[in-house]
C-alpha cells in the first residue's frame, strides 16, 4: 500500500475495528482489533498480503496510535442518509 492511501489520525472516532494502520516511520501494516476498556487500549494484529495474523497481537493506547501511526484513507458512505 502506498503512503498516499494513509492519512494522519486526527480523531479517536477513526479508530474502528478492522481499520488498517501503518507506522509513520515503517512500512508494516496492522489491523485494529477491538478496544479493551479494562486495559485502555486497542488490540493490533499484523496484516500482510490481505491476511490478518490472529496468533500474535499487541495492545496499543489511543495516544500511541494517534502520535505514531497513519490510518487507511477510505471513503465511507452513510447508510442512514441513503
Amino acid at each position: 500500500m502506498k503512503n498516499n492511501e494513509f492519512q494522519y489520525i486526527t480523531d479517536a472516532y477513526q479508530l474502528v475495528q478492522g481499520a488498517k494502520i501503518k507506522g509513520k516511520k515503517q512500512e508494516e501494516i496492522f489491523e485494529l482489533g477491538a478496544y479493551d476498556p479494562n486495559k485502555r487500549g486497542y488490540t493490533v494484529y499484523p496484516f500482510e498480503e490481505g491476511v490478518k495474523f490472529d496468533d500474535f497481537s499487541v495492545l496499543m493506547s489511543e495516544k500511541e496510535l494517534m502520535n505514531n501511526y497513519l490510518i487507511e484513507n477510505l471513503k465511507v458512505t452513510n447508510p442512514i442518509a441513503a
